[in-house]
This record gives C-alpha cells, sequence and structure tokens, in this order.
C-alpha cells in the first residue's frame, strides 16, 4: 500500500511530475545561493556613505540589474513552459481507452465504468480498480462543490467542477494499492474524502470486473436474511442501491459487493464488522456533517444489518 507521495512515482505521469518539481526546486536552489553569495559580496563591500560612481561603474550597474531582470523573466518563462508542456497531455481524452467516469460528491467518490453496452456499465464508490500497464481515461465531473481528484503516486491532480466535464489520465505501472484524496477544500469533511486505487494485473482486473457485474446474491436465512429486510423496508434503500435487491436509491453510494470493499465512508474507517455497526450506530459521531442520517436502531437490527452489508462480498 502506498501512501500519497508524489515523489515515489508508479506511472509515468508521475514520474513527469517529480521530475518537474526537483528542475524546479534545483534552478530555485540554484538562484537561492547567487543571492546569498551576491548580498555576502555586498556586506564585505558596503562601500562609502555618499559616495558618488563614476559614470562607467553606474552604467556597468545598470546593465547588471538590466540582464537579471531579462533573466528572471526568461526563468519565469522557462517554469510556465515546462510546466505547460509536462501536463498538457495528462488531459487528453482517449476514447478509446478504459473510460471512468468519476463523481465528486460531499463527501465521497461514485465511480462508474462505461460501457457502450448498458449491461457492462459498473457502479461502485470510493474505489477504482484498473489494470497495470493500460492507460484509463477518467471523466471528472461534480455534482455540489468543486473537487480535486489527486492520485500522488500516479498521476498530477484535477478540479472536478459542476456543469463541467474534465478529464484525467491514469496509468500504474506496477501492481499496488495507492492512496488519493481530494485536493480541494470542498466543505466540512473535505480532509475525510479519501479514493482508493487498486491497480491489477489485467487477468486479476478482468475476473473482478466480472465479478463486480454479477448481482449480490440475496441471503435466505439467518440474521443476513433479516438485515437484507430491515435494508429494503427500511431508510437505507430510499438512499442506496444493491443489484440484486430491490433497493435502487440514487442518493447514496451504491453498496453493491460492498462487503469486498477496503474502507468505510471514503476512506473514513477501515470495513469491519465493528466498524460498520459503529458506522450504522451513529454516521455523525463518525464523520461530522456528512449526509447519512443517523437511523433509530435497535442493537439486534444493527447486526442484522452488519451480518447483510458484510456478507455483500
Amino acid at each position: 500500500m502506498n501512501w500519497q507521495s508524489a515523489l515515489d512515482p508508479h506511472s509515468a505521469n508521475a514520474r513527469h511530475l517529480a521530475d518537474l518539481f526537483w528542475f524546479f526546486t534545483a534552478l530555485c536552489a540554484a538562484i537561492w545561493l547567487l543571492v546569498v553569495a551576491a548580498l555576502l559580496r555586498a556586506i564585505r563591500h558596503p562601500g562609502l556613505a555618499g559616495e558618488q560612481d563614476p559614470p562607467e561603474r553606474q552604467l556597468r550597474k545598470s546593465r547588471i540589474v538590466g540582464a537579471l531582470t531579462a533573466l528572471t523573466v526568461l526563468i519565469l518563462v522557462v517554469f510556465t513552459a515546462a510546466s505547460f508542456y509536462t501536463t498538457r497531455s495528462f488531459a487528453w481524452p482517449d476514447m478509446n481507452t478504459l473510460r471512468i467516469k468519476v463523481t465528486g460528491q460531499q463527501w465521497w467518490w461514485q465511480v462508474e465504468y462505461r460501457n457502450h453496452d448498458a449491461s457492462q456499465v459498473l457502479t461502485t464508490a470510493n474505489e477504482i480498480h484498473i489494470p497495470v500497464g493500460r492507460p484509463v481515461t477518467l471523466e471528472l465531473h461534480a455534482t455540489d462543490v468543486i473537487h480535486s481528484f489527486w492520485v500522488p503516486d500516479l498521476m498530477g491532480k484535477q478540479d472536478l467542477i459542476p456543469g463541467r466535464t474534465n478529464y484525467l489520465t491514469l496509468q500504474a505501472d506496477h501492481a499496488g494499492v495507492y492512496r488519493g484524496q481530494c485536493a480541494e477544500f470542498c466543505g466540512l469533511e473535505h480532509a475525510r474524502m479519501a479514493i482508493w486505487v487498486f491497480a491489477q494485473e489485467p487477468s486479476a482486473f478482468e475476473a473482478w470486473r466480472r465479478h463486480a457485474l454479477m448481482p449480490n446474491t440475496m441471503p435466505d436465512g439467518g440474521a443476513a436474511a433479516k438485515g437484507a429486510y430491515i435494508f429494503v423496508h427500511r431508510q437505507c434503500a430510499s438512499c442506496h442501491a444493491i443489484n440484486g435487491s430491490d433497493a435502487a436509491g440514487q442518493t447514496g453510494p451504491d453498496l453493491t459487493h460492498f462487503g469486498a470493499r477496503a474502507t468505510i465512508a471514503a476512506g473514513t474507517l477501515h470495513n469491519t464488522a465493528a466498524n460498520l455497526d459503529r458506522w450504522l450506530a451513529d454516521p455523525q459521531a463518525v464523520k461530522p456533517g456528512a449526509n447519512m442520517p443517523k437511523v433509530d436502531l435497535s442493537a439486534p437490527d444493527r447486526a442484522a444489518l452488519v451480518a447483510f452489508l458484510e456478507g455483500l462480498k
């Protein structure tokens, strides 16, 4: 698992950005050293107060100041050009690649795998699975406020703006799990709006995709069956959808195969039975400001819901 370091690149795009960072850093460090050297020289040779420089020396100083001003402008132009040419290809959409629509919500990520065949469209939340070595085009949308999608190990950041579609190219060189984050302050729980990218070998990704497209099998007995009944007939189904059940809500994250996910509430908690029970008991105590309301459930009902949701593998 990788923990958000733009200086630990795992893709070509991320390496280009890391190289750009070190280029900027090296050039700025060199300029700083030259300025310090000039300052020290001026301190050691201050000249006499009120001394009038001869015309030749004044002309030489004017030329030096002019040259340094021109050099400053040139450096800024170089920085701008280097940044532009490094990043412009990242947002160039390729409709022939795997396309994933990512929608920023307050405060979670909706993920939809695009396909011309409606039966192959896959919807999930807060986790993206991609094949290693294959470019993926992300279509970035927002429904409420401006968000910013950033997985530092794999690429640069790109804003998600309501009413506009932005694009970003994502590719991983190696299998692994990469953490991302909303990088634009978007409200109270901005800091708890993480996303996880699971880079898998192509065969493993295809196996995951085929499984994720399958509807969940509803339990026919035990605590999980009771939890399924509670989910469909209480408030849960009005906000959440589960493929294979009668739940078809569109407000909250799609919970199909929820039990196979790594985290709860966009990375706020690890997906364990104890944490899920804690989340169901009082979402606002875990993630204040989240749009999921507190539902009055007894401890046995929560246990049944946990058994049902944890079984959605």
